[in-house]
């Protein structure tokens, strides 16, 4: 995938932080490690771990598959 020309906004760069955060304590509140909740979705424990981080964005998929792991729907994440 090709670098972006131009950096992220700030608002985007918060907004993936807040995404990451609520990752975080829905994950924790169902009692999952990453690597359990990256087993669970057939993922890689760094993938989840740069998702909370806020380092990187899942995909629309792979944001389905958290919400059902979680038992959450899909805007209680990204709400």
């Amino acid at each position: 995938m090709p670098a972006r020309r131009t950096p992220l906004p700030e608002s985007v760069l918060r907004r993936r932080a807040a995404l990451g955060q609520r990752l975080r304590e829905l994950r924790t509140e169902a009692g999952l490690s990453q690597d359990q909740l990256a087993d669970r979705i057939g993922m890689e424990r760094r993938s989840i771990q740069r998702y909370e981080s806020g380092e990187r964005d899942p995909r629309y998929t792979e944001l389905l598959l958290i919400a059902d792991a979680l038992g959450v729907p899909v805007a209680a994440l990204v709400g």
